[in-house]
């Protein structure tokens, strides 16, 4: 149909007045434009959306994905939950109970649980840190990579006057409060140190 339109238009050329030039040049994009459609599958030619473009980015294949780590903090201590759920620091780099799962449960959200005492790390909304054992909401937390390389982590829930709740020991291996942490207090950050799957009997 295109090569019918062109050759009986191009023929036409010295006979048509300007406007009507015009006329048959807009025609001629519209009907071009149709025929580009119709060659397009039904899906993509009723949408919306343009074709060309970013396609959105699928972060699927992160979710589940799951980490044997000691979390070594700044000040020197390695987080640990017990066998009663107490959360604390320890500063025996063979301590059974420092050694965390870590396992995504959404883009940049993890739950973090002690491999031996079989409990999650959480945080309520008043900031206490404690061991859970079911997972509820007060166990997802977000982690986030600082500038530093050490980890932080964050309730995904509870906030403090709209700020941030994290995660962190103390110099003396105590956890903080969230409503006394920051993002930028060091005793909020934590390196990840990768475990051999082989070292849990």
């Amino acid at each position: 149909m295109c090569e019918w339109v062109l050759r009986k238009g191009a023929a036409a050329l010295s006979q048509l007045p300007c406007l009507a030039l015009l006329l048959w040049v807009s025609c001629l994009s519209v009907t071009c434009h149709d025929l580009a459609r119709d060659m397009l599958s039904p899906e993509v030619a009723n949408s919306s959306v343009p074709v060309v473009g970013r396609q959105v980015r699928s972060y699927k294949h992160l979710e589940g994905d799951v980490r044997l780590r000691r979390l070594l903090c700044v000040t020197n201590y390695f987080l640990k939950i017990d066998a009663d759920g107490k959360v604390s620091g320890t500063t025996k780099v063979d301590c059974p109970y420092s050694v965390m799962e870590i396992t995504s449960v959404d883009v940049g959200i993890v739950a973090v649980k002690g491999v031996y005492s079989n409990y999650y790390l959480a945080m309520n909304e008043k900031g206490r840190v404690y061991g859970s054992r079911e997972f509820t909401t007060d166990c997802k937390l977000k982690e986030r990579m600082e500038e530093n390389k050490y980890n932080t982590y964050a309730s995904y829930k509870w906030r403090h006057k709209q700020r941030q709740m994290f995660v962190a020991l103390n110099g003396k291996g105590t956890p903080k409060r969230g409503q006394k942490t920051k993002r930028k207090n060091t005793s909020a950050h934590f390196l990840p140190m990768q475990i051999d799957r082989h070292y849990i009997r």
